[in-house]
């Protein structure tokens, strides 16, 4: 909402977040686009990049397969991703050639050619926009290289027969259910202000959907709004500030991402109206955690990006050994609500940073991709 910085520096120039370690990132499709508007120091190259001088290349790797992993940008969010990526290739013995898009749409295709003229053995992609995955798709399907896409709510399935391995993602539909179940059970007869990321981003819609379908249903509160934050604290400290001087009767203010949430809950706490709110959010980030601890946020759900990246690469290398030659798999790792009475749980509330618990996760939730 992806669904993974601008927004983390913003955030942490308020100064709010200093018993965090780590830092955090909006949700990932308009991290891209934000950081896109400003990333234009220098002037597009034609040829395709190289690979970072880091990684091996295919001839250097010395034995063990080569893996491609494309990513939208350096920002916190994909970097865990790529981590969570690697953790299972060196666990094999295998190499991973990483390639950085830069938010540029016109890089990222060079970096699918890269990565195909490189003649790696599996290709995993996380494209900040809808048609990158499907662009991988069409390039790799006649190149013969699998290829997993992380993030892309499964845009890049069924891509005209171009075949990919899987797509990787989180249960956004699922979210918004357990948002709207969590609004009946703990604030019933309460209106809902909310605060999504953009809606052009298939996360929120997903989330927004399937959020207002369940409080529908159950009838016990009321959306009365929805707003974008854009993926950006001073945006969305905006909205809600005009949200409250409108007089809108709410008492319930969901925010997509933690990061928007916790400049949100800054301005609460400074206005001295806090304790007239309950603010809901999304990530189980290190932005978040310490506001679900001193009780400032109310609830968030888990998404963690690191385990998000190993499950993609367990997925694809299974395909490229032959483990499993399954294609068009729908991978949704599953929801994980916190909340104070289980905010020191990893089972529950899964590091970004790449954690042990991450092979635990896995055998629990997939459990043929540890065998």
């Amino acid at each position: 909402m992806r669904r993974r910085l601008l927004a983390l520096m913003v955030v942490s120039g308020m100064a709010l977040m200093t018993a965090c370690s780590g830092s955090s990132q909006p949700e990932k499709t308009t991290a891209a686009q934000t950081a896109a508007k400003e990333e234009k120091a220098e002037p597009e190259s034609t040829e395709a990049p190289k690979a970072e001088a880091s990684e091996e290349s295919k001839e250097e790797s010395g034995g063990g397969k080569v893996y491609g992993y494309i990513t939208p940008g350096p920002d916190t969010w994909y970097q865990r991703n790529v981590e969570g990526f690697q953790m299972g290739a060196e666990k094999d013995g295998n190499k991973v050639v990483v390639l950085n898009s830069d938010y540029d749409v016109s890089k990222e295709v060079s970096n699918i050619d890269s990565m195909i003229n490189q003649g790696v053995d599996g290709l995993c992609i996380f494209s900040f926009n809808e048609s990158g995955a499907k662009i991988a798709a069409e390039k790799c399907a006649k190149a013969g290289i699998p290829l997993v896409s992380t993030d892309s709510v499964g845009t890049a399935l069924d891509n005209n027969g171009n075949d990919i391995v899987a797509a990787i993602d989180f249960d956004w539909t699922e979210m918004g259910n357990n948002y709207g179940q969590w609004f009946a059970d703990n604030c019933p007869g309460e209106n809902i202000f909310v605060i999504t990321g953009n809606f052009e981003s298939v996360p929120c819609q997903r989330i927004n959907e399937a959020m207002q379908a369940k409080v529908d249903e159950l009838g016990k509160n009321k959306i009365i709004d929805i707003q974008e934050g854009e993926y950006n604290p001073s945006k969305a400290i905006t909205v809600a500030q005009d949200a409250i001087a409108s007089g809108k009767d709410f008492s319930v203010i969901f925010v997509m991402n933690e990061d928007m949430a916790a400049g949100i809950i800054q301005m609460l706490d400074s206005q001295g109206v806090a304790d007239q709110y309950k603010v809901v959010s999304q990530n189980g980030s290190p932005a978040g955690l310490p506001l679900i601890k001193n009780g400032k946020l109310a609830y968030t759900i888990s998404s963690s990006p690191g385990w998000e990246g190993l499950v993609s690469y367990q997925v694809l290398n299974q395909y490229a050994t032959g483990k499993n030659t399954a294609v068009q798999q729908q991978v949704e790792l599953p929801i994980m609500p916190v909340d104070q009475s289980n905010i020191d749980d990893k089972t529950k509330v899964v590091p970004w940073e790449v954690d042990e618990c991450y092979w635990d996760l896995t055998k629990e939730y997939f459990p043929d991709l540890v065998q």
